[in-house]
């Protein structure tokens, strides 16, 4: 294994975005989120459900600043290979002409480390995801698989994505071109037989939302903000194409692929398969004594039970199978988004190892596939244990999901300030692009991150216990975080201030 080999500019526009687009993944989102965001209630006890679709439009917009910002740093810093928002912070501010530049290698570090509480944690919990589907899928045949059964599924489903991994960038864009294409197919061929439910209502039911004017327009502004910090978990991923600037051929493609991504999976097909499932929900949907909302928010999944529904009304009763489909197309959407996933996090440690901020041997490549082999195979174990523990029980998986969010969101906004920092001094400053959106992305991020926090704690039960949990995981990671940067310091001889 050499030190020496380089990662290969094999990527073009098409496989950087498909490659973003496969971590966003509507498909999959759509039916495991969706339960999540019909049980939400505000701090009144109220669901806040009406507004599912106006909080989708919100976080959108919050996603769009941030990725704006990831489009403008990757074109002002073309060559940074993996090292995506870690590069970034280094060069800002060693380029800065004020006192700044010391801190240059601290704010780096701090970027690179909290990044991966969001790459490295995230693949377990689409790990836990994955074993909480299939064990979905089998119970509809009557197959009931226990606790222990689904912490092997997580560990097999670990250990297959790594391997697909290792085997380099080339063959995961092209399972993430195959993901996409399947993932797509099935959920807008399920919308619009939403669409055509809610016009021709086949069974004459009274539908939720009397109209589709009241399915995308607001209701109440705090219910939005509610919706909102579950809806911006849905659209993250977008990023993940600045990390493959080391494999782009052209440095166009990576700022392109970052745009495009979110508006392929979130301005179209996000919002073109929430409007559908939403319309559809009606007063006769039921799930034990409850209808409607509150059936969804009951449900296991209830994107499977509307697709049951509409393929037993609308298409001679076969919803038992569209359903059984469309549940594997999720399956595939899940492994794409793991895939990409640990793509993107093995390569900022890639990063790191290169600038000896983490051990070397995490930044060797394999000399045949290019890849960071051994960052694969330990994110891959890393992903296994967090998949097996989020498996065990709900309220684990919200821990793991929280301490995830954690990362993503400290990641987003402390980019914006780089952003801001990078184009302080450029002749080519535009107030709009290279002030006034990286401010309002930082804000945003930081009231996404502070609400989840607050309403965690103040929701109480196993939600309160998962929030903490995610509070005293970020702490004990930054404190590990903490110890470690000081002792290489010291050990490589090397000064925190930068001169």
């Amino acid at each position: 294994m050499s030190e020496n080999t380089e990662l290969k500019k094999t990527l073009n526009l098409t496989g950087v975005t498909m490659n973003a687009m496969a971590l966003i993944a509507p498909g999959a989102f759509l039916w495991l989120t969706f339960q999540m965001q019909a049980s939400q209630v505000n701090s009144s006890g109220k669901t806040t459900a009406m507004d599912m679709f106006a909080g989708l439009v919100l976080a959108l917009i919050l996603a769009f600043l941030t990725a704006i910002s990831y489009a403008k740093l990757s074109e002002l810093y073309p060559e940074a290979g993996a090292g995506s928002s870690y590069y970034f912070a280094g060069r800002a501010l060693s380029n800065d002409p004020s006192k700044l530049s010391g801190l240059s290698r601290i704010v780096k570090y701090v970027i690179g480390w909290f990044a991966h509480i969001y790459y490295w944690v995230y693949p377990g919990v689409l790990v836990a995801m994955m074993a909480t589907l299939i064990t979905y899928i089998f119970g509809e045949f009557g197959i009931n698989i226990p606790v222990l059964g689904q912490v092997l599924i997580a560990i097999v489903f670990a250990g297959l994505t790594g391997a697909v991994a290792y085997r380099g960038i080339n063959g995961s864009t092209l399972s993430s071109i195959i993901i996409n294409i399947i993932q797509i197919v099935t959920l807008v061929f399920t919308t619009i037989l939403a669409i055509v439910y809610r016009i021709t209502n086949p069974q004459h039911v009274q539908f939720v939302h009397k109209s589709f004017a009241s399915v995308i327009m607001p209701h109440n502004f705090s219910n939005i903000l509610f919706q909102a910090t579950i809806s911006m978990l849905l659209l993250v991923g977008f990023e993940s194409a600045t990390a493959l600037a080391g494999e782009a051929k052209s440095p166009k493609h990576v700022s392109r692929g970052v745009i495009l991504s979110l508006v392929f999976q979130g301005l179209i097909f996000y919002i073109f398969e929430y409007s559908g499932a939403i319309a559809w929900l009606n007063t006769s949907y039921k799930v034990g004594n409850k209808t409607g909302i509150d059936a969804a928010a009951a449900s296991s999944a209830p994107i499977g039970d509307m697709v049951k529904i509409l393929g037993d009304s609308l298409l001679n009763h076969t919803g038992f199978a569209l359903m059984i489909i469309v549940a594997i197309s999720v399956a595939i959407a899940v492994f794409g988004s793991t895939l990409a996933c640990m793509n993107t996090g093995v390569r900022i440690t890639y990063a790191m190892a290169k600038d000896q901020e983490v051990p070397s041997v995490m930044g060797m490549l394999h000399p045949k596939y290019s890849t960071p082999h051994t960052a694969v195979w330990v994110i891959t174990i890393v992903s296994a244990i967090i998949g097996a523990i989020g498996a065990v029980s709900v309220t684990n998986l919200t821990a793991v999901t929280l301490i995830s969010n954690v990362g993503t969101f400290i990641l987003y906004g402390m980019t914006n300030l780089v952003a801001i920092i990078a184009f302080a001094h450029s002749e080519k400053r535009n107030i709009l692009t290279h002030v006034i959106i990286p401010v309002l992305g930082f804000v945003a991020n930081l009231g996404m991150l502070i609400a989840i926090f607050y309403l965690g704690i103040s929701g109480g039960g196993s939600t309160q216990v998962s929030a903490i949990a995610a509070i005293i995981a970020t702490v004990v990671w930054l404190a590990v975080g903490v110890v470690y940067f000081a002792f290489n310091s010291k050990k490589q001889g090397r000064s925190i201030i930068v001169d």
